[in-house]
């Protein structure tokens, strides 16, 4: 499995919120645009919780299995690849909707003068907020959950060939 890459998510971030810029213009000068929703910062925010608390649970359960503590409950390997591809989809969809607040968001500063718009920018904002931390936590439950290096299969392998 492959480590999540900081520069694609940033990529996706970026395109997202240039994309999501001009598509608010062009539908603003074509007609209303749609507002942002107050849920979206909610809902992203639980999707950061929830994926912080897996890490923090499988954290403390490998440490508990590494320490040999009797009555550790061990990790599935499954489970745990499980959780990190939930990480890993969670931080690309994250960096998308995050990129498509945030370009929404800027594109609002020129409305600040409407109450309304100024209440979208700020979810907006909070989105952008949230899409990080959700990003945030899904690195960390995949840096909780990875492999140590084993040198000892390294080496055995090198001096074999």
């Amino acid at each position: 499995m492959k480590e999540l890459r900081i520069r694609v998510l940033a990529g996706v971030f970026v395109v997202a919120g240039v994309l999501s810029w001009a598509a608010a213009r062009l539908w603003n000068a074509v007609g209303t645009l749609p507002s942002v929703p107050v849920a979206a910062p909610i809902v992203l925010a639980l999707i950061a919780v929830v994926l912080l608390s897996t890490a923090l649970s499988l954290r403390a359960r490998l440490k508990a299995q590494r320490e040999r503590r009797p009555g550790a409950k061990g990790v599935d390997p499954l489970m745990a690849a499980r959780a990190v591809v939930f990480g890993q989809a969670s931080a690309l969809v994250a960096a998308l909707v995050a990129g498509m607040y945030g370009g929404t968001g800027v594109f609002l500063l020129e409305l600040l003068d409407l109450p309304t718009r100024r209440d979208q920018a700020l979810y907006a904002a909070f989105s952008v907020v949230a899409g990080i931390a959700v990003i945030a936590a899904a690195i960390f439950l995949e840096r909780v959950c990875k492999l140590p290096e084993d040198d000892e299969h390294d080496n055995g392998a090198a001096s074999a060939a």
